[in-house]
């Protein structure tokens, strides 16, 4: 049941898209491209073998990587499809 000027579904229809805008987001972060460091990009300490094997294309040491990790970043808030006000017109 939908509400107002929105046709039945159309709340489901944004909470899918939403989510699948954010997968994407994230499937898009994950995906390194180039070969890994030798060393950190940020500190220049040497990366372990081990992670430039177990994440190809790692520019990051393990404390840099956790340090930003750790930092909030801002991502809008707004729905992106259009608002209420946007329909009335």
């Amino acid at each position: 049941m939908a509400g107002g000027w929105a046709r039945d579904g159309a709340v489901n229809e944004q909470i899918d898209a939403s989510i699948e805008d954010e997968l994407k987001r994230l499937q898009a972060r994950r995906a390194l491209v180039g070969e890994s460091l030798p060393e950190c990009a940020e500190c220049g300490e040497e990366i372990p073998e081990a992670r430039r094997t177990a994440i190809p294309g790692v520019k990051l040491c393990i404390d840099c990587q956790k340090a930003r990790d750790g930092r909030a970043q801002a991502r809008g808030g707004i729905n992106r499809r259009g608002s209420k006000d946007s329909q009335l017109k």
